[in-house]
């Protein structure tokens, strides 16, 4: 019998790599239609059909098994089983993901959850939360912090040097501004130390707004307003269209005038004449 170069031993290892050359692309080829199938059903907000296709996914333990169970987590947050969704972002977590962003995603997922459930009475996910405070990711930092100044005083106050930190680092305005409204919920003091940093003149500017209205021939004022400097000025600027073209009428334009108001001295007060001759007198502390 005629043996060709392979011989007798050769053939087993090619029919081997035939097989295996047959075989790879037929398991391949359901793999991305589990895949294409789980996320076509998502973005349907086809949450609960969805969640069962991405386990179907992480089931097969294939190259997209990892994020298939981060894919299941969501499913479950948007179907509103925030506990469920919770334990299953900590699991996927927990494998270790090489997809980062994937990883900040459900951190940041986690702190949400958790703050719905704290506000429903369930406190004792508040530890997630305070955790949340110290990630590593700056991103999963911030909003723990801007989450927890919408809740009660003890978690604002845990939350006051992040949010200190994003106003003496961070340049982008809406944060900032949500920052200082955090403040000054639970810590007013920090927020004019944190806005002294950011400008790096310390103690310098003024940190209260104080507004006395008084009637033509009054002696005492009929409107008292004392307010944190950040709070009256963020009210100012927020002021609609149509108030903001009245005060230009009257020679008032709101960034020049509350430029003005913040270089004020300790011992200067500004007076306005309202149209009906009542006096109004501003200062700053």
């Amino acid at each position: 019998m005629t043996r060709g170069p392979l011989g007798s031993a050769g053939l087993p290892l090619l029919a081997a790599w035939m097989w295996a050359a047959a075989v790879v692309p037929a398991r391949a080829q359901p793999d991305l239609e589990r895949v294409r199938t789980a996320k076509t059903l998502f973005f349907d907000r086809k949450y609960a059909q969805a969640r069962q296709a991405w386990e179907a996914v992480r089931a097969a333990k294939g190259p997209d098994a990892e994020a298939a169970a981060y894919w299941v987590a969501r499913c479950s947050e948007n179907l509103g089983e925030h506990d469920r969704a919770l334990k299953e972002y900590d699991a996927f977590v927990a494998l270790g993901p090489k997809d980062r962003t994937l990883v900040d995603e459900a951190r940041t997922s986690r702190v949400g959850l958790a703050s719905k459930l704290y506000r429903a009475g369930r406190k004792e996910r508040a530890q997630v939360l305070r955790d949340a405070l110290v990630d590593p990711s700056k991103t999963v930092r911030y909003y723990a912090a801007l989450q927890m100044a919408g809740l009660d005083g003890e978690m604002c106050r845990a939350a006051a040097p992040v949010l200190r930190q994003i106003l003496e680092r961070e340049k982008d305005p809406d944060l900032g501004d949500r920052a200082k409204l955090g403040l000054l919920r639970c810590d007013p003091a920090g927020l004019g130390h944190a806005e002294d940093t950011a400008r790096g003149t310390p103690g310098r500017e003024a940190r209260w707004v104080h507004i006395r209205i008084t009637d033509k021939g009054g002696s005492k004022p009929k409107v008292s307003i004392n307010l944190p400097f950040a709070l009256a000025e963020m009210l100012y600027k927020a002021l609609p269209e149509d108030a903001k073209a009245d005060l230009r009428r009257k020679g008032y334009d709101a960034a020049t005038f509350w430029d003005r108001l913040r270089k004020l001295g300790p011992s200067e007060i500004l007076s306005i004449e309202g149209d009906e001759g009542e006096r109004i007198e501003i200062w700053t502390e």
